[in-house]
Parts: C-alpha cells; sequence; structure tokens
C-alpha cells in the first residue's frame, strides 16, 4: 500500500493505526473513510483476527472516548443506553449514561443479542440520539460505532434483519495475516503492547472540521448519475430479491467524498465509487432462494453491476 497521494492528517491517523494492526492498511482507511462520512461499519469475522485492537487504535488516534459494549443474550436495552436510578437521599431520579454515550463504540458480537436490545444501539445509530424514560438524549458527535459479528457461529445468536443492516455504512472483512504478517504480531506480541504507547495524532475538533470538508466535496452529475444507475441496477437484477434503495444511493456518494478526501482530492472520480461500491452495497442487498442455492454471493453481483455499468466520462466544453 503507497502512502503517497493521501490527505496528510488522515495518513497520520492510518498510520498511527498501522503500529497496532499489520498489514490491514485497506480496512483502516475504510474505518477512516466510514467515520468522515458520520457513518458506521460492520466488521463480519472470526474471532482474534484484532477487531478489537482495530476500533481501540482508531479512538486513541484521535483522542475520542472509546466505548465497548460486549453483547450477550440476556443484555437489556438499558444496558446499552442507560438507566434512570433513584437517590433516596436526594429523593429524585439521576440519569447514569450507558455505553453508547462514547465517541467511538465496539459493538462486539452484536448478534449474539436480542432484537430489542440491538434496536436500542441501532436507534443511536440513525437517529444520533436514544431516548430513554420519554427523553431524548442527543449523542455526542462524532459518534461511532463498529460492531462485529462472527458469521461461523450460528447457535445462540440473532441475526440482524435486512433494515438494521442498511443502517451500517460500510460491511467489510478483516481476513488472516500472511505468514510475514503473523510473523511480525508474533514479535510485537512478545513486546509491550503498542496500543499502550499509542498518542494522538488528532484531535476531535479536528476531525469535526474534515467531516464537514468531505461534505463539501464535489460531486459531479455525471457522477451522481453512476451511482444511481449502479443502485437502480440492483433492483433489477435476475439475482436479486430486494436491490439497495436510495439510502445505499446516498451512502455510496458518501462515503465516496469522503474517500476522496482521503486522497487528498475536493472532487469524486468513478473510480472511487468503484472501490466503495461492495462495501456499501453487497450487504443491502437479498438475493432470491435460487441464486443462494447456486452458490452466488452479494458481493459477486455488485462485482457484475460494476463491470456492465459504462464508466462515465466528462465531456469537454465545446464538444
Amino acid at each position: 500500500m503507497t502512502y503517497e497521494g493521501k490527505h496528510p492528517k488522515l495518513n497520520e491517523v492510518i498510520r498511527n493505526i498501522e503500529k497496532v494492526i499489520i498489514g490491514k492498511r485497506d480496512i483502516a482507511e475504510l474505518s477512516v473513510v466510514a467515520l468522515l462520512a458520520g457513518g458506521h461499519v460492520l466488521l463480519e469475522d472470526v474471532p482474534g483476527v484484532g477487531k478489537t485492537m482495530m476500533v481501540r487504535a482508531l479512538a486513541k488516534s484521535i483522542s475520542a472516548d472509546f466505548k465497548r459494549i460486549q453483547f450477550t443474550p440476556d443484555l437489556l436495552p438499558s444496558d446499552v443506553t442507560g438507566v434512570s436510578i433513584y437517590n433516596p437521599r436526594e429523593q429524585e431520579f439521576f440519569f447514569r449514561p450507558g455505553p453508547i454515550m462514547g465517541n467511538i463504540v465496539l459493538a462486539d458480537e452484536i448478534n449474539r443479542t436480542s432484537p430489542k436490545t440491538q434496536s436500542a444501539l441501532l436507534e443511536g445509530m440513525e437517529e444520533a440520539s436514544v431516548t430513554i424514560d420519554g427523553v431524548t438524549r442527543v449523542l455526542e458527535q462524532p459518534f461511532f460505532v463498529m460492531a462485529t459479528q462472527n458469521p461461523i457461529e450460528y447457535e445462540g445468536t440473532y441475526s440482524l434483519p435486512e433494515a438494521q443492516l442498511d443502517r451500517f455504512l460500510l460491511k467489510m472483512k478483516m481476513g488472516y495475516p500472511n505468514i510475514y504478517e503473523e510473523m511480525e504480531v508474533l514479535h510485537r506480541a512478545s513486546l509491550a503492547s503498542p496500543l499502550e504507547s499509542l498518542e494522538p495524532v488528532m484531535s476531535l475538533v479536528e476531525l469535526r472540521s474534515l467531516q464537514q470538508e468531505s461534505r463539501a466535496v464535489i460531486v459531479d452529475d455525471t457522477i451522481k448519475h453512476y451511482i444511481v444507475e449502479m443502485t437502480q441496477t440492483t433492483r433489477h437484477h435476475r439475482s436479486v430479491y430486494l436491490g439497495a434503495s436510495p439510502r445505499g444511493s446516498i451512502a455510496l456518494m458518501k462515503a465516496s467524498q469522503s474517500y476522496a478526501l482521503l486522497c487528498d482530492r475536493d472532487y469524486v472520480l468513478p473510480d472511487d465509487v468503484q472501490y466503495l461500491a461492495p462495501f456499501v452495497l453487497s450487504h443491502r442487498l437479498i438475493l432470491k432462494s435460487e441464486a443462494k442455492y447456486e452458490g452466488i454471493t452479494a458481493e459477486q453481483v455488485v462485482a457484475e453491476i460494476i463491470d456492465n455499468i459504462p464508466v462515465p466520462v466528462k465531456r469537454a466544453v465545446n464538444e
């Protein structure tokens, strides 16, 4: 992976994360993209590949308040959002905030808890606020959730419905390290944890400014048409029962703006859309049963759509 042609400040954050996570620069970049876009990430992978370390490194790199929620079958919504507790001395209730009241929240194994508790987190993700005892409490910005789930184990899990999957801007997999990367993991594990000595390289004020800057990145009408044509095609594909909604189009545009800023540009290229589309659209598709029986995946459908849609080319003004 190259460090050239990247936004200097954002590149510092990614370099900082790489002090802890080895060989996953693409995942680090995509996490920063989601953070800039004000979206959330679903990491689907087996245990032990560094998902928790990734989120902790990101939080420490931007001096953010980090919270972790370990989802279990007996977890209650109030364990996520917080609860009002009666103080007999003062004879009044006071609110004890839950772990959702943080800047960066790790929702570990989100599919191990009940749908009712899942919805408590997902309300905050969608509305940037939570309702507790009839009182709406606005979450501090930036608010970023990285949820994890194990795709292998299904016993005792509650799969996220498609409507809830749609709340995540990106869905991605970390994957196993190669032999050289895993050797380096062993080397670092024999020394002091790099996470303990990690220092922030960006403030929350700087992050909020960059989030505003990403929203100002130019998206030409030809690029917007390209995005819409891509999501529209998912709705009519032979293997798809339900395609991406307009929310998917908005998500792809916002992610492309953030990725363009990461690449130190103030405009979006078709390449940005093509690169991000599998991460943004795949989890928003519901495939037909026969397609699943044939072994077709949502990622393959999106890849086929990208190959078949002509790449937009900006024409000269005088043509």
